[in-house]
């Protein structure tokens, strides 16, 4: 079993950036699928990005070319660096992990408790 935590979230301004950080414990960090989520209000919960244990990555169509996620073994951490931001993007952001990218947001993976995004002038 693994737990997580995410921190990292604020109130950031149109085209600003934000730097979201989520913390494991309890598993062995290096063998996991991580992935970022987001939920809008009244909207679905979305995968934003996701990387493998062998740290390969994809992003929804809509993160292209301004997110970027990644993972440090060492420091059992994944990050979701996130650039010119627009208020669309305005979201709780939740980090997820499975043995398998497969397994992602299913009964079989593990949810932090999110982190509030909000972006507005």
């Amino acid at each position: 079993q693994v737990q997580l935590m995410e921190s990292g979230g604020g109130l950031v301004q149109p085209g600003g950036s934000l730097r979201l950080s989520c913390a494991a414990s309890g598993s062995i960090f290096r063998l996991y699928a991580m992935g970022w989520y987001r939920q809008a209000p009244g909207k679905q919960r979305e995968l934003v990005a996701g990387i493998t244990s062998g740290a390969r990555t994809n992003y929804a169509d809509s993160a292209k070319g301004r997110f970027t996620i990644s993972r440090d073994n060492a420091k059992e951490t994944v990050y979701l660096q996130m650039n010119s931001l627009k208020p669309e993007d305005t979201a709780v952001y939740y980090c997820n992990a499975a043995l398998k990218l497969d397994l992602l947001g299913t009964d079989f993976a593990s949810w932090g408790q999110g982190t509030q995004v909000t972006v507005s002038s």
